[in-house]
């Protein structure tokens, strides 16, 4: 039966997919999310929901406008198939449950976050303050018992990220800091293992960018958004069981 919603969730997370490329491509620019519908980013041409389907109409069409012929970014179907493929791990690893209302949500805001972020550097406003809205409100709704340790995360989050780039200005930025904050009040305790996987693979990448391209490197700007946005999906899916395991081991 777990499979089964898992394959829901996937084909839902397919189409969740193709709205955060609306997301993505317009949220930076100011634009609205809601209309005009979707369109060829090169010429404009209002898409038909035969060109509009999931990863399948960019196969079709061998990654090409219809009507110009010019090549569509591969980030679109992508970006579809990570979000249905992190869509059905979460419902494997978490089940398929009421916390759902929670946890798709935030994991879909985490793929748009992310690739805003490495096309943009930025991580916008206009998505994290509702996302933390949304995250409280539905947890107000689903375990009130939960909300003290998800503010209590939220709030330690934020002022441990915040400290981080104090002392180092110009390494983060208040996105980073501002994400960290939504990570808590999404993943609780969770939020640690989620903050340490984004600080490893984070570190890891400046150190192959560094090996490879040498000191110079070093003034390479490397958004940390999607490092976080990495460990908070690890934490959506296995958070709780990296947080017993270190008990057992070291406590």
């Amino acid at each position: 039966m777990t499979a089964a919603w898992a394959i829901l969730a996937g084909l839902l997370g397919a189409a969740v997919g193709s709205f955060l490329n609306v997301v993505v491509h317009r949220v930076p620019a100011g634009e609205s999310i809601v209309s005009p519908g979707s369109k060829c980013p090169g010429c404009d041409t209002p898409l038909a929901p035969y060109d509009n389907v999931p990863v399948v109409s960019w196969l079709v069409l061998r990654g090409r406008c219809r009507h110009c012929g010019k090549p569509i970014s591969p980030r679109y179907p992508l970006i579809e198939l990570l979000t249905a493929l992190v869509f059905a791990g979460i419902v494997l690893a978490r089940g398929a449950d009421s916390d759902l209302a929670l946890e798709l949500p935030f994991a879909a805001v985490l793929i748009a976050l992310a690739a805003i972020d490495i096309e943009h550097r930025i991580l916008p406003n206009a998505i994290l303050l509702p996302t933390a809205v949304w995250g409280l409100g539905a947890a107000l709704v689903l375990d009130l018992t939960d909300v003290p340790e998800l503010l209590v995360a939220g709030a330690a989050a934020f002022t441990a990220m915040l400290l981080v780039a104090l002392a180092k200005p110009g390494g983060m930025g208040m996105g980073d800091v501002k994400l960290a904050g939504v990570m808590g009040l999404y993943l609780g305790l969770a939020v640690l293992p989620g903050l340490l996987v984004a600080f490893l693979t984070g570190s890891l990448v400046g150190l192959a960018i560094v090996a490879r391209s040498g000191a110079g490197a070093r003034k390479t700007a490397v958004p940390f958004g999607p490092f976080l946005a990495l460990g908070a999906v690890v934490a959506l899916l296995a958070g709780d069981e990296l947080i017993e395991l270190y008990s057992d081991r070291f406590l």
